[in-house]
């Protein structure tokens, strides 16, 4: 129990803090940059029928109401993978510190954005995309495929693990990522590409702070024992 409640408390204070971190940095780096799409996106002809098909949902207003929704998904997100990256330091065993959670940060970048954003690289609003379970699927297999690779990396020496790894990396992307029947976007195509790199550098920040966040707060809620062993 207590190593559980270690974890949550660990997962808690990294990731408010990484959430908060990666709101401000969505609303400087990728919101404009969506607001911008979305105005390419109601002008154009070609998402009328994609429009229309989301009319009836809801959307929060800007500003306020859509800036707190942000934070709200920023922070139960930041939760999510700061329990994971808690949870295999914690498999691992032995104390961390803020700069060996940078490595683990690292890792899930690696995981997360980079692996997946290969096949699937982030959409400006407005963009044809293969359908949603498909992509969602991959995305998950991708990761898993990825986080696995790089553990036997980390964690094994024989020759064999490492040419399963380079397997498991690479598998996914040999399979290929789902594609939409026809490539039409409504913003140009530097609206995109900005977006890709704002995405990118944010998710880079965030996994940074996550990963020295985490670290951190793993060794500062250490079990009074353990404390007690090292005096």
């Amino acid at each position: 129990m207590a190593v559980f409640r270690r974890l949550v408390f660990v997962a808690l204070c990294a990731g408010l803090l990484s959430g908060i971190f990666a709101t401000a940095a969505h609303q400087i780096g990728t919101v404009p940059v969506i607001l911008k799409a979305e105005v390419y996106e109601k002008a154009s002809e070609h998402v009328i029928p994609m429009a229309q098909e989301h009319a009836a949902a809801w959307e929060p207003e800007n500003g306020i109401e859509r800036t707190a929704y942000t934070l709200l998904a920023d922070i139960l997100t930041a939760i999510g993978f700061a329990l994971l990256l808690a949870a295999g330091l914690a498999l691992r065993g032995g104390d961390a510190s803020w700069h060996e959670g940078l490595f683990w940060g690292l890792a899930g970048f690696a995981t997360f954005t980079i692996a997946p954003g290969l096949g699937l690289p982030p959409e400006v609003p407005g963009t044809e995309a293969a359908p949603l379970l498909e992509r969602q699927l991959w995305w998950l297999a991708t990761a898993i495929s990825t986080g696995s690779a790089l553990a036997l990396f980390a964690f094994t020496r024989r020759a064999l693990w490492a040419i399963l790894a380079a397997v498991l990396m690479v598998l996914p992307h040999l399979y290929g990522a789902p594609q939409p029947a026809t490539h039409a976007a409504a913003a140009p195509a530097a609206l995109a590409h900005e977006f890709v790199v704002a995405v990118t550098v944010v998710s880079f920040l965030f996994w940074l702070i996550l990963g020295a966040s985490t670290g951190f707060f793993y060794r500062f809620f250490r079990p009074t024992a353990s404390m007690d062993a090292r005096g």
